[in-house]
């Protein structure tokens, strides 16, 4: 399984959030902590406050915060969110298709166990679980 740069962008910007000591934290701050492209996280940030895990507050003072607790926010369910148009091969929904072996084909079966059993395992994980307790994470995420 492969998960595309916006994902693991943000995943990134959701444990920020979830380890800020601070009531908003900036697109440029992450950005920065993580060595990242600003314009491309704001897209994410966007993505984000489109499915409901962040709060973007405007102005001056503005920033980003979680919408949520972060022990109410499911991994697997992110990463469903995010990957939600992406096939795992062109045989699958969202695929090019073109297949010529589809009909007879008992790899796709294999495949769709696979994902399934990834997602399991990430649907057994949230947000909470990844930062908690992970002081060696809060200490490079910390505010300058």
């Amino acid at each position: 399984m492969h998960l595309r740069l916006q994902t693991d962008y943000a995943l990134r910007l959701l444990m920020h959030l979830a380890v800020a000591n601070e009531p908003l934290t900036t697109i440029a701050a992450s950005a920065k902590r993580y060595g990242i492209s600003k314009n491309h996280l704001m897209k994410v940030a966007h993505n984000l406050v489109q499915l409901g895990y962040v709060v973007s507050v405007r102005g001056r003072t503005g920033g980003l915060k979680l919408a949520k607790d972060a022990g109410a926010i499911n991994v697997g369910a992110v990463i469903r969110a995010l990957e939600a148009d992406a096939a795992l091969v062109v045989c699958f929904p969202n695929g090019a298709g073109g297949c010529c072996i589809t009909p007879s084909c008992r790899l796709k079966g294999l495949l769709v166990d696979a994902e399934e059993a990834f997602y399991k395992t990430l649907d057994k994980a949230t947000l909470n679980d990844l930062v908690v307790g992970n002081d060696d994470l809060s200490a490079i995420l910390a505010p300058a």
